[in-house]
């Protein structure tokens, strides 16, 4: 096998009616001059040509634009391994893959497939979630764990029917999304079209300083208690850290909640290390590396954000404050 350059993963997700296929439609039909590959599930609203699917348990079709449709009745481990053999083989080209979960599907596991096997580790990574949200109908679906969970995991959201709320239904909704996940920034998506920029690299699982969106989280109004059961808890110090005791406090945490944690990415000011300390992760999965120097005179603040099922706020507060050197 050839040894290339790993293909950018972008996850789409959302709920039922939020217009993931009319996105992927756009993305499919436009002549963007990019090579991007379309895993598309069968349960999907409304199939991108619904007349092209057959009883295979992958379909493959490569459209006029130089896109790649592929549309899967089976599990997605096995359609991108066969996506791989394709494009070794010649027969297919892509350079980008876009996968779309089905509307009441949990992000996790398919985050997961490109951290856990190998080989698609070497060839494929994972560059963002990004999650569509139905501005007329967000209240109604958000009654359901999942749908705000697809939130938590986001990198980004997308917000379409925009034009069928008021202002004030729109700051409401914009506000609980930053309650939920304070990392992703909010974007309209205008009957699928946006910029390809705000889809394709995102880089939402880089080891690299940027906490999404930017070093400066979204602020929230922090009126009332939350009726969600997924929320986000950023935490700041000036103090430096001690990293045996940030070891000890991250390994407790995750034996104890690590299912519970959907996502969390930290920039950590170590003691006696001038460089920037970054980890991220996704339930039990994670990584760290050593990014930049601080400059002189630079504020050294320490910034982690957590964003976790039933997070358990208390806990992290005090086990964070012990880690402090």
């Amino acid at each position: 096998m050839t040894v290339s350059t790993p293909i950018p993963v972008t996850v789409l997700s959302g709920f039922l009616g939020a217009g993931k296929t009319t996105l992927l439609r756009h993305l499919l039909k436009t002549e963007h001059g990019l090579k991007i590959a379309v895993i598309e599930n069968e349960f999907s609203d409304a199939g991108i040509d619904t007349q092209l699917l057959g009883s295979e348990p992958v379909q493959v079709m490569t459209l006029s634009n130089g896109c790649v449709c592929c549309t899967i009745h089976t599990d997605l481990t096995k359609a991108l391994f066969l996506l791989l053999e394709r494009l070794d083989s010649g027969e297919i080209a892509f350079d980008r893959l876009v996968i779309e979960c089905t509307g009441l599907a949990d992000p996790a596991p398919v985050a997961q497939t490109f951290f856990i096997d190998e080989e698609l580790r070497e060839r494929y990574i994972l560059d963002g979630i990004i999650t569509l949200v139905d501005a007329a109908h967000a209240e109604q679906h958000l009654t359901q764990t999942i749908a705000q969970a697809q939130i938590g995991f986001a990198d980004r959201l997308l917000v379409s029917k925009r034009d069928l709320v008021d202002d004030a239904a729109f700051e409401a909704l914009s506000q609980r999304l930053t309650r939920i996940n304070r990392r992703a920034p909010i974007r309209i998506v205008e009957h699928g079209k946006i910029d390809l920029a705000e889809l394709l690299d995102v880089r939402g699982f880089n080891l690299n300083a940027d906490l999404g969106g930017s070093m400066n989280l979204r602020p929230v109004s922090l009126g009332g208690t939350s009726i969600d059961r997924i929320s986000s808890l950023v935490l700041r110090t000036e103090k430096p850290l001690d990293i045996d005791k940030l070891s000890e406090f991250m390994n407790e945490l995750l034996e104890d909640h690590g299912k519970q944690l959907l996502r969390y990415k930290g920039v950590l000011n170590i003691a006696n290390e001038p460089r920037r300390m970054v980890f991220q992760g996704v339930l039990k999965l994670y990584g760290f590396d050593w990014d930049t120097e601080w400059a002189e005179g630079e504020k050294r603040e320490s910034v982690i954000v957590f964003i976790a099922d039933d997070l358990p706020e208390e806990k992290i507060r005090v086990g964070f404050a012990k880690v402090e050197s």
